[in-house]
């Protein structure tokens, strides 16, 4: 019996010796990631300089939803988040984020919105005095 409580474990990064399917990113999905990432940043880019293309809410809409696909390509390509990578674990994390992040901004904008909506008129001081 060895004195070393450690030298029977498996050598590795923590994990009992194996990777619960957890995927390590090849040169192939990284350059695929980024070239996903240089399209995604481009066409909003281009969205916003070149002023005529759209109204300013279709700019904005745009912006947004390429961000959103971009989060996305981020989480997949260079987290490597998937939904055998730590037993389904950093997905259950994820969809809990997400939930978090849209309660929170959800709120935050309805709250702005019934604040300016309910703000006492403008009380202008033309005239009478």
């Amino acid at each position: 019996m060895s004195a070393d409580p450690h030298a029977a474990a498996p050598h590795g990064h923590g994990h009992d010796g194996h990777h619960d399917g957890a995927p390590h990113g090849s040169r192939k999905g990284y350059l695929v990631g980024f070239a996903l990432s240089v399209l995604l940043t481009a066409v909003p880019f281009a969205v916003v300089m070149l002023n005529g293309l759209a109204t300013p809410n279709t700019a904005a809409a745009i912006c947004m939803s390429f961000a959103i696909v971009q989060i996305v390509v981020h989480m997949v390509f260079f987290l490597h988040m998937n939904t055998r990578s730590e037993g389904g674990w950093t997905m259950m994390a994820l969809i809990f984020t997400i939930i978090i992040v849209v309660i929170a901004l959800t709120g935050s904008l309805w709250v702005m919105y019934h604040m300016n909506a309910n703000m006492m008129p403008d009380m202008g001081m033309s005239g009478g005095m």
